[in-house]
């Protein structure tokens, strides 16, 4: 029986344990923290999004660059396999709004112990160790040395060390570390999933209000066309945008340069231009004399109105019954498309995932091995790797763990 020794106690790791193990190879997960998963247990705000219920094409699309290289081992370990993963464990699952699959439980612990628990009945032992080198003769590999000074010998090492986001986590960029040790080429790292800076000052002033039901459009400086568009729910921060639709437009702004970007957010998405002016006209109606800046409290929250009334050019003391046509026009344009232009994205460490990694064509798609080293394989975001909100990058963990896992366990 050989062994398989794991890098790594995320989810790509576990997964990966999980399958060499029940190929008969003796497993072990070297994890540097004293628990495992604990990225997992943050994901989906503490609720995991445990994958997307969608077919092949639909997960091939959501990979922003390299979705093909994913094909066999999406083929092999599908959303429908880990959702009949999780069931076995007895996780009752739901699906909602864009396939995204959760614990009915909203709580990601399930989803940790479930992982943890199918680890165990399969013989995988987990080990808090932080692995520092690879041991190889040159072409093959033969096991770890560990900052301890522990030295553990394997048949076979499967890297699931994560990307660089959220190093309280463990995700602090060993795994890369690792991989040029022996030769391996790290494609440039940057954040995807991220909170964007933005130019406007004002975003300061709007601090901590969370927005729900809005949508957003992303244009490229130039296009009329947006490159990303959706529904959902943003934070106002001090440097500029968080939320759900702000994570996700991210990653459709690769590289962002400072003024390149700009987010559109409408206010009002369910009322059309005449539908939301003639709203307004009912609310000034019934405000005929009062001050423009107290009108607006049925329409817009606190934080939002003396901004809207800044951006809007009438004077805050105006009279309802003074405010023109024109004016009233600019006030609804300014809900419908309230532009902001991104400067940039918040430090990869504030990321949900990492863009970048292992690069690709130094690793077989198939089971993930390395081609420069026999016997080292790498599974999950440590590779150049990832995807957009909704479940994917956890799915792409699951599906790279699986394959790597059950080649490096099923060749002894």
């Amino acid at each position: 029986m050989g062994k398989v020794i794991v890098v790594g106690g995320g989810a790509a790791g576990f997964m990966a344990a999980y399958s060499a193990a029940c190929c008969g190879a003796e497993t072990v997960i070297l994890e540097r923290n004293p628990r495992p998963l604990r990225k997992v247990m943050i994901t989906g705000k503490g609720r995991c999004n445990v994958t997307n219920d969608t077919d092949l094409n639909g997960l091939i699309g959501a990979v922003t660059g390299n979705g093909r290289f994913l094909y066999s081992a999406f083929s092999n370990f599908t959303s429908s396999d880990t959702k009949a993963f999780f069931e076995r464990q007895g996780v009752a699952l739901k699906t909602e709004r864009g396939n995204r699959v959760f614990p009915e439980s909203d709580r990601a612990v399930d989803i940790v112990d479930a992982l943890v628990r199918a680890a165990k009945e399969v013989g995988v032992t987990v080990l808090q160790e932080r692995v520092t080198e690879l041991v190889t003769d040159g072409s093959k590999v033969q096991g770890v040395k560990c900052e301890s000074g522990n030295l553990h010998f394997g048949d076979s090492v499967i890297i699931a060390t994560g990307g660089m986001s959220y190093p309280l986590t463990g995700s602090t960029g060993d795994g890369y570390t690792l991989a040029r040790q022996v030769g391996h080429t790290v494609t440039e790292l940057s954040p995807s999933l991220v909170a964007v800076t933005c130019h406007e000052g004002w975003c300061s002033e709007a601090q901590g209000l969370s927005l729900k039901n809005i949508s957003i459009n992303v244009f490229k400086n130039g296009d009329k066309k947006a490159v990303f568009s959706d529904f959902g729910e943003l934070m106002f921060a001090h440097y500029g945008l968080s939320g759900p639709v702000v994570l996700s437009a991210s990653a459709y702004m690769p590289r962002v340069t400072e003024n390149e970007y700009k987010i559109v957010i409408d206010l009002k998405p369910a009322l059309s231009h005449e539908k939301l002016d003639q709203r307004i006209l009912r609310d000034f109606e019934k405000n005929l004399n009062k001050d423009f800046i107290n009108s607006l409290g049925e329409l817009l929250p606190r934080k939002l109105i003396p901004i809207v009334v800044k951006l809007s050019g009438i004077s805050p003391s105006a009279k309802i019954n003074q405010i023109t046509r024109e004016q009233r026009l600019k006030l609804v344009d300014i809900l419908k498309g309230l532009t902001l232009t991104v400067t940039g994205f918040r430090p990869i460490e504030e990321a949900i995932v990492t863009k970048g990694g292992v690069q690709l064509s130094e690793v077989s798609p198939k089971t993930f091995e390395s081609k420069l080293v026999s016997g080292l394989y790498f599974a999950g975001e440590v590779l150049d790797l990832d995807a957009f909100t909704g479940g994917f990058n956890l799915q792409i963990a699951f599906s790279t763990g699986y394959s790597a896992g059950e080649a490096a366990g099923s060749i002894y």
